[in-house]
Parts: structure tokens; sequence; C-alpha cells
């Protein structure tokens, strides 16, 4: 589609019912350019206001955010058409982090001293963060405001300006959020958006101004994303897609498990990358958890609990793994018949292989695979025999075991007696490993990602007869400081 004067468009469009919510220009290559090289201008501006006058303009963005917080709630609802509850818990969220953000980042990344060891006694170091510069986020449909927000916000803290490409599904809610940030620095264009298609994504990961990339997606298309950010050598951190599992332990609350489990692998349609796909329970509270499991299944309705599938072709690959998930293992609740386009009702499937699909793959549907297992160690086997770690979940009621279960997941993130607790909490890091990405976004560390480290070392006074940096250093020197690294460091521990 295309305006009067030519600018190519694009309609976002109501999943539940295919209606126009709103349309949004494509931004090509030379719109991008334009924007980074804004952004540029004012990252510099941005970095130049030093740490209180960046915290006192976030908290008055948190502020303009909190205060349209219905508004915001009611473009993600249309755009995704998940339940207004959830969006609304969505920017709450949102509002945490940013909070958390704006607050510690000084602590975080401001001046600091460093002891300069024995060796080092005549210098003063010193270690800070400083800006990269233009920070480029690439965010997904399914959390439009809580996941590109937990790399916008600690962007923006560190000192950073930022341009965002939302997903082609969700360009109202990226929209809002950068008009809303005006609202607060109104001076320069410290946080723009521009929307469009994949090539729009291309163009910003592939743009020389950009200093870092934030891409939350898919695997494969982070691949994709890394070979545009190679030919700059751009940094990127790449929140990827989660297979996570469940585990429940013989000595587990079934009824809070069976709760938490249902809402990790339902809620938001299933659509959550650090959800719960897959559950494995010890034999002891196999049959006692299922009951539990199955029974509150029942009372959960697609378009009443949870919205439709937001991408179309995501129920391709739905209904692919329904259809073999149930043809090698045995339907509980729901089957193929719960595919009925735009949504998918609850489908629990128990038995199916380990080598299916339903649990290789990531289906991100109201999907769920449930194993019996004969203790705890055979289920965090089973849980971490995955290209994926993203994040997981322990049900026991041992608080010294479950934590040593936790540790050994394979994830980059574990709750406890809960589900995607984590994520509230502002000083945590999230991100995965392996096919589930690499680097870290939210807490000290998210903002230490975005952020250079610069070292500093000052001679303080010179040092006698110890100039070893020197052509006119001497055998003295030398063996004066053999001597005195021998003393500090050559008594071998018994």
């Amino acid at each position: 589609m295309s305006t009067a004067t030519g600018q190519r468009t694009f309609d976002s469009l109501d999943p539940a019912t295919g209606t126009v919510v709103g349309t949004h220009p494509i931004h090509d290559a030379a719109a991008v350019r334009a924007t980074v090289a804004e952004a540029g201008r004012a990252a510099r501006w941005w970095g130049g206001l030093g740490w209180a006058e960046r915290r006192r303009r976030l908290l008055d963005y948190k502020a303009v955010v909190t205060r349209d917080l219905a508004r915001i709630a009611e473009t993600v609802h249309r755009e995704t058409g998940k339940p207004e509850a959830d969006a609304v818990l969505e920017v709450i969220l949102t509002v945490v982090h940013l909070d958390w953000a704006a607050r510690n980042a000084r602590r975080v990344l401001g001046p600091r001293r460093v002891f300069p060891g024995l060796v080092g006694a005549n210098l003063a170091a010193t270690l800070e963060y400083q800006p990269l510069g233009v920070v480029g986020v690439i965010g997904p449909w399914n959390y439009p405001v809580f996941t590109p927000m937990g790399s916008i916000a600690y962007a923006l803290a560190a000192g950073n300006a930022v341009v965002f490409k939302p997903s082609e599904l969700t360009p109202g809610t990226g929209a809002l959020l950068a008009e809303l940030f005006a609202e607060s620095v109104p001076e320069q264009p410290v946080f723009r958006t521009v929307t469009g298609l994949g090539e729009t994504g291309a163009a910003l990961a592939g743009d020389p101004g950009v200093q870092k990339i934030a891409f939350t997606g898919s695997t494969a298309t982070a691949k994709r994303v890394m070979t545009a950010c190679a030919a700059n050598l751009t940094p990127l951190v790449a929140e990827c897609g989660g297979k996570d599992a469940l585990i429940v332990d013989a000595d587990a609350d079934v009824r809070a498990a069976a709760d938490a489990a249902l809402w990790g692998a339902m809620s938001n349609a299933g659509q959550t990358c650090a959800g719960v796909e897959r559950v494995y329970v010890v034999d002891a509270v196999y049959d006692a958890f299922m009951r539990e499991l199955t029974g509150r299944a029942a009372a959960i309705r697609a378009g009443e609990d949870y919205g439709p599938i937001t991408m179309p072709a995501q129920l391709d690959v739905i209904r692919r793994h329904i259809d073999d998930a149930v043809a090698r293992g045995r339907a509980v609740v729901g089957g193929p018949e719960s595919v009925r386009a735009p949504y998918v009702d609850p489908v629990i499937v128990e038995d199916v292989p380990e080598d299916s699909p339903a649990v290789r793959e990531e289906t991100f549907g109201p999907t769920v695979t449930v194993k019996r297992v004969a203790d705890a160690e055979e289920a965090l086997e089973r849980a971490n025999a995955t290209a994926y770690g993203l994040a997981g979940t322990v049900f026991s009621g041992d608080a010294r075991r479950a934590v040593e279960l936790a540790r050994r997941m394979r994830s980059g993130m574990t709750a406890i007696n809960s589900v995607i607790s984590f994520a509230s909490v502002p000083a945590l890091p999230f991100g995965g490993l392996g096919d589930s990405g690499f680097g870290r976004i939210h807490g000290a560390d998210g903002l230490r990602e975005f952020a250079r480290p610069k070292a500093i070392a000052r001679q303080r006074f010179a040092l006698p007869g110890m100039n070893l940096t020197s052509f006119d250093r001497g055998q003295k020197e030398l063996d004066q400081l053999v001597k005195i690294v021998t003393f500090l460091h050559g008594r071998r521990k018994r």
C-alpha cells in the first residue's frame, strides 16, 4: 500500500477479527539511515546530560507511561489480541523495570576506584562505563511493551539514544512508546521508532551508525540479524526462543505446581518464550498432578482466558506439533480439533517421545507435554536435553534440593515454586544460552550490556628505582620485582 506522496505503508491488524488497527509507514534504508543519524546527534546530548538529569527525565517518562497505562494496554490488546488485563500487567512490569533502571544506572555504571594491587601501589585505578551511542532495538510482538523496554529502558539509562523497530504485527505499540517519551524529553530525538517489515529491521542492523543491536525473536531470524551486524562488527544481544521445562518433585505442592504449569503453558495463548512447554513429573505424584492439571485445564477457554494466535503462520507449526504428539502420545485435553483459527484451545499430551517436534522444537502455542519420570534427577536430565537454554521451573518441598536443581538446570533463569517470577525482579538479568541466544537484559548486567567499560590508571608518584616501563630499566629493578612477586605468589597452597 502507498500514500498519495508515494510513501509505502502497511496495516496492523486485530488478529481476532482481521480488522485494521492502524496504518504505518514502511521506513526504507534511507529513512532508517536518517533516523540513526539524528539519534547519533541526540546521543551526544543525552550522554552529556549526566546521571542526575537522565534519571529525572526517565522517572518523568515512567510517570507518563503510568498515566497512559490504559491507552497503552488498549493498543497492545488490539494489536496482539491478548486480554486487556494481561496487557495491563505487561505495562505494570515495564514501569517497575523503568524505575529500577533509572534509579540504579549511576550506582552500576558510574566511576569507581579499583584496588591496583601491590605491584601497582603507586597508581590510582578507576573504572567507569560509558554510553555506546546509538542502540538499535528490534522487538517482538508477543510482549510488545515489556520485552523491548527491557532493552530500551536500560539502554537509555546507560546514556544511549535508541532507535526501535517494533514487530510489523505491533507497530502502533512501538510508535506510542516513542511518542510518550517525547513528552518527557522534547529537546532531542533520543528515542525514535521506525516501522516496517523485515527490510527495515535489516537496514537498522546493518547501519554503521548503530553501536549495538538488541534483538528478540526466533533463533533463525537472530542468525540473519547477526549476518547484517557482521558487516560493521556491530555487537548483538539476542534473546531467542525457548523450550522451557517445569519439574515437579516428589514432595512438591501438587496443586500449586499444576496451577503454575497451566498458567505458564496457556497464558498469552502459549506465546511466551520463557513459558512452560514441557513438564516432567516424578512418578510418586504423577497421577495426582495430572488430575489437578486436567481438571483446571477444563475450565480454560480460548478467546476468554487468553487471546488468539497473533501471528497466523504460527498456526501451521502448532498444528504440526499437535498432530505428531497425539499420534505418538496420548492426548488428555484437546487434540487436533483444538486448532480453530485464530484460536487454539488448551492441549495437553502425555507420553510424547523425546524426539517429537512437540518436545524438541518451540511450539509457541497453548500446548504442553507431560512426562512421567522416576525421580528429579531423570527430570533434570530430560529438561536439559535441548538446544535451547532460556528458562525453567522447579517445584519441590525441599528448598535446598530445589535450589540445587535450579542451579544445575541448563537455563539463564529458573523459578522455584512459582512460574516466570524472575521476570518481575528488575535486579535479575534475563537471557539464555544455546539456541536461546546470548547477552543479558535487566539488572546490572543489562545496564552494562549497553555501555563500554573504560579503565583509567593514573600514576600518583614514581617508585624510586622501579621504572619498569622504560628502556632505562636495569637488571636490579627486574630482580627486585621478581623477589616481590615470589614473596607474594610463590608459595603453593597445601
